[in-house]
């Protein structure tokens, strides 16, 4: 707390020459402040995380910066499709508008809160007639013309404190709004590999189709020179049914995707399509961050942050009740019944004036709400400990989950390859008459499950990586030594965390 100096008592009905004092006590005792100074809430951060892999595999090396544009994490993927679609969220997403428009209000509450450190001036013209059918003189019209102002020195530092919680306040916004963008970009990443995925299972299921009706066809023709039994046929067609309905869900499957893409980047899903397309299913490789840079890139962190911040200046709010509010006033008005009348110095009044008031017994009331400020700020801390807990969660299970898929993707693989022959070898051993069709049958749906596993597995990965990317604020982009080359164009709009770290 800033030391105010001592106020002499004044009588009330002191003399206008003494305005000089007392508009020079005003601007000493203006520098007085009864908030607590504010100190970003500490936090345990740990050496490094438990889920990240060994050194090499995926992993890049990362050079520490703060506040480092987020940039077009989608383009690690190397997905054109994706881009494009990426670029629209920015414009056309509703919920990223609307956060838009959170942040330009809480920027226009950071100057409403401003000007109210600075004077106001108003100016003010009246002019009234009246008569009637009595009178039989010419009727005067009084006009009046007044200049008033008016200052409340912020004595106590409660202005002050207001616009530093404007402030924070509005930087909260911005990092929601940075929030709300990066989830909206991670949602549409997710819905668009996942669309990838279902092009590529119609791919699988249409060529299980064919493949099924050329079984049908054969058993058809083994059962019609009796070397097969009907059976046989009713299996070939029974799997051949269950296929083709598997199709027509995943077709419903991949429409309900585009739709949700469509909400994404602001269209009604009846205009918008995306055609299929080869599925490019590669992961990038991800870089070793420290916590501390956790911290510094994380906006729901950096956002609660800011409203521990915006709390904290609501306790000097508060106490600044405990002090006397002192306001002052000056006006001139001239009056004439015309308009040199009014220029006429003989006819102008002025005023200069000085208003003080203290609360004396308010019945606990000032303690009240300064008990609950504080109690408010204490809350804020706890959430944005909360978030930074969670924050560190949310990394763990993102690098734990790439860390399994990434190992199971090489087992998958040889699964679908071995189903693949072990389908070859019992289709050709059941036209020589060697097995019975079921044979054939199990190998065909063993392979076929293993051919999707395998392309769930790899859309899986996609998705942990976008998962990834969002629990580190929205990527690396200009993290590893090479970023020192200029940022692509399109690059998007980020907001500094730095406060985060401090």
């Amino acid at each position: 707390m800033t030391p105010c100096p001592h106020t002499p008592h004044r009588r009330a009905g002191a003399a206008p020459s003494t305005l000089p004092v007392l508009l020079a006590l005003a601007a000493l005792l203006a520098g007085c402040a009864v908030g607590p100074a504010y100190r970003a809430p500490a936090v345990a951060l740990p050496a490094g995380f438990k889920e990240a892999p060994a050194a090499g595999a995926t992993w890049l090396p990362a050079a520490p910066a703060d506040a480092l544009d987020r940039g077009p994490w989608w383009t690690l993927f190397a997905d054109p499709g994706l881009d494009r679609l990426a670029s629209q969220v920015e414009v056309s997403n509703q919920n990223v508008a609307a956060a838009v428009a959170a942040y330009a209000q809480a920027q226009a509450l950071v100057r409403q809160q401003r000007a109210a450190l600075f004077p106001s001036l108003a100016l003010n013209y009246s002019a009234s007639r009246s008569g009637g059918h009595a009178a039989t003189a010419s009727r005067a019209s009084p006009q009046q013309l007044g200049l008033g102002a008016s200052w409340e020195p912020d004595l106590w530092g409660r202005l002050r404190a207001g616009v530093s919680g404007a402030e924070a306040g509005a930087q909260a916004s911005a990092a929601d709004l940075a929030g709300a963008r990066l989830s909206a970009q991670a949602a549409l990443a997710t819905n668009y590999f996942s669309l990838r995925e279902a092009d590529n299972e119609l791919a699988l299921l249409t060529q299980a189709v064919a493949a099924y009706e050329r079984a049908l066809q054969i058993t058809q023709n083994q059962y019609a020179a009796r070397i097969a039994q009907r059976s046989d046929v009713l299996q070939a067609q029974t799997q051949l049914a269950t296929t083709r309905a598997n199709l027509a869900a995943m077709v419903e499957q991949r429409a309900l995707l585009e739709h949700a893409i469509a909400l994404l980047v602001g269209q009604p899903p009846a205009t918008f399509g995306i055609a299929a397309a080869a599925w490019d299913a590669r992961v990038p490789a991800v870089p070793l961050l420290l916590p501390s840079q956790l911290l510094q890139r994380r906006p729901d962190i950096a956002a609660a942050e800011r409203a521990v911040a915006a709390a904290n200046a609501q306790i000097g709010v508060a106490r600044a009740a405990y002090f006397p509010s002192v306001a002052l006033s000056a006006g001139a008005t001239a009056a004439g019944s015309s308009l040199a009348g009014l220029l006429n110095a003989s006819n102008t009044l002025w005023s200069l004036g000085l208003t003080a008031a203290q609360t004396l017994f308010d019945g606990g009331a000032i303690a009240a709400r300064v008990a609950g400020a504080t109690a408010a700020r204490d809350q804020a801390v706890a959430t944005y400990r909360q978030t930074v807990l969670a924050a560190f969660g949310a990394v763990e299970n993102q690098l734990s989950a790439a860390r399994s898929l990434a190992e199971q993707e090489g087992l998958r693989r040889a699964a679908a390859d071995a189903a693949e022959q072990n389908e070859t070898i019992a289709l050709n051993q059941y036209r020589q008459g060697q097995v019975p069709y079921t044979t054939v049958v199990s190998a065909q749906v063993t392979a076929l499950a293993a051919r999707q596993a395998l392309s769930q597995l790899m859309a899986a990965r996609q998705s942990a990586a976008v998962g990834l990317i969002q629990a580190l604020g929205g990527g690396w982009y200009g993290l590893a030594a090479a970023a020192a080359a200029p940022a692509p164009a399109g690059a998007q709009y980020s907001v500094s965390t730095s406060q985060a770290s401090r």
